[in-house]
């Protein structure tokens, strides 16, 4: 069982790491949406996996679940809902002002592959429509 949970841990930091890497920005979200499960997968096997144990103390019962990392796993899924959500309109919101989502700065590369410089790139039509 443990084995199955490190792997899978492992298999999500490597996809969030690849996608995080990724030049442009959706690949960039999902990467971080998958690192956030594998934190998210990481603090609740740090409770120690425990089949049939009650989640308060009880006399009668061998021993107990810690309540502590399901707390941090409920608090981490929150934080990271907003976080995509804040992201997502980022994205949508810089893809909108500059017609493209690649994430680097210094140059962009059209469909053809050639690099151009910002400075080349025609105006949007929407920019004289701004009071």
């Amino acid at each position: 069982m443990e084995l199955l949970v490190a792997s899978a841990i492992g298999i999500l930091t490597a996809v969030g790491i690849y996608l995080m890497l990724r030049g442009r920005s959706f690949p960039i979200i999902l990467g971080i949406t998958f690192l956030s499960y594998a934190v998210n997968l990481f603090l609740f096997s740090m409770g120690r996996l425990a089949i049939n144990s009650p989640a308060v103390y009880s006399p009668d019962a061998n021993g107990y679940a810690d309540p502590v990392p399901q707390a941090l796993v409920l608090t981490a899924i929150v934080i990271s809902f907003g976080m995509s959500a804040l992201i997502v309109v980022m994205a949508l919101r810089g893809y909108l002002e500059t017609g493209s989502d690649h994430t680097r700065l210094s140059a962009m590369e059209d469909d053809t592959g050639q690099s151009t410089s910002p400075a080349d790139t025609p105006p949007n039509p929407r920019d004289g429509e701004r009071a």
